[in-house]
C-alpha cells in the first residue's frame, strides 16, 4: 500500500497552478499530442495564449475545468473510480469520464473537482484525501482541465445523478497504468484521421481526454506495468 502511494506522490505536482498559469501554459498536454496542428486561425493571425482554435479556424477563449482522479484504496489493490456519462447529454454522451466539470465563477479548481464529484456520484469529500495534480490537459472542445489526484478511503456510498451519469465503476490502477493496455486508435472525423488513446475494461471503452489524462499519469510514473 505504501509503495504505490509513494510512487504516485513522487510523480505528481504538489502545488495547484493558478488559473492564469493553466490558461497561458504552452506545455499543456492534450488531444493535440497525437494530432499536431498549426495554431493559426482563419485570417492567418496567431492566437493569443488564452485562445483556442478549432478545426474550422475559429478562435474562442479557453475555458477552465477540473476533474477528480479518485484512487480508491481497496485491500486487493488500488482502483480508479470512473463514470459513464448519460446517453441523453448534448456533448460527450455515453463517454467514460472522471467526475468533474467547468469551474464556476469565483470557485477554485480544487473545489470545482470536489463539488462535481459530490454532485455527479455523491462522493462525500470527507472520504477524499487530495494529494496533488497532473499535467493540465487541453481538449479539442477548448477546455483546459486540471486533474486533481486523490486517495479515497473505502466505505463511501455513491448515488449517480441520473441527469449526468449513467454508470459508476472502478478499474484497477495497475491495468490503467500498464502501457500494454494503452492502445492507439484512430477515427476519420471532420475530414481528417484523428488518433487517440483508448483502453477497454469489463465492457467499458475508455478513450479521448480521459484516456489521455491516464496516459499522462502513466508517463509520469515511468510506464509502470504493475503496482504492489
Amino acid at each position: 500500500m505504501i509503495e504505490y502511494r509513494q510512487k504516485i506522490l513522487d510523480a505528481i505536482d504538489a502545488h495547484m497552478p493558478s488559473p492564469d498559469d493553466i490558461l497561458l501554459s504552452r506545455s499543456a498536454r492534450g488531444d493535440h499530442d497525437l494530432n499536431p496542428v498549426e495554431k493559426t486561425n482563419a485570417d492567418g493571425r496567431a492566437p493569443k495564449d488564452d485562445e483556442w482554435i478549432d478545426d474550422k479556424g475559429e478562435t474562442r477563449s479557453l475555458r477552465l475545468a477540473a476533474v477528480l482522479v479518485p484512487i480508491v484504496e481497496r485491500k486487493e489493490g488500488p482502483t480508479v473510480l470512473l463514470t459513464r456519462r448519460a446517453d441523453h447529454l448534448n456533448s460527450h454522451s455515453g463517454q467514460v469520464a472522471f467526475p468533474g466539470g467547468k469551474v464556476e465563477p469565483g470557485e477554485s479548481l480544487l473545489n470545482a473537482a470536489l463539488r462535481e464529484a459530490e454532485e455527479e456520484v455523491g462522493l462525500d469529500r470527507s472520504f477524499v484525501d487530495v494529494q496533488g495534480y497532473l499535467d493540465v490537459y487541453e481538449t479539442g472542445s477548448g477546455f483546459r482541465i486540471l486533474p486533481v489526484v486523490s486517495f479515497v478511503k473505502p466505505g463511501f456510498t455513491l448515488q449517480a445523478d441520473a441527469n449526468e451519469v449513467a454508470d459508476i465503476f472502478e478499474v484497477p490502477l495497475a491495468f490503467l497504468m500498464n502501457p500494454e493496455n494503452q492502445k492507439r486508435h484512430s477515427v476519420f472525423w471532420r475530414g481528417k484521421d484523428r488518433a487517440y488513446y483508448a483502453m477497454t475494461y469489463d465492457g467499458f471503452y475508455i478513450w479521448g481526454a480521459t484516456a489521455g489524462m491516464l496516459k499522462n499519469m502513466s508517463d509520469r510514473l515511468g510506464g509502470e506495468a504493475a503496482f504492489t
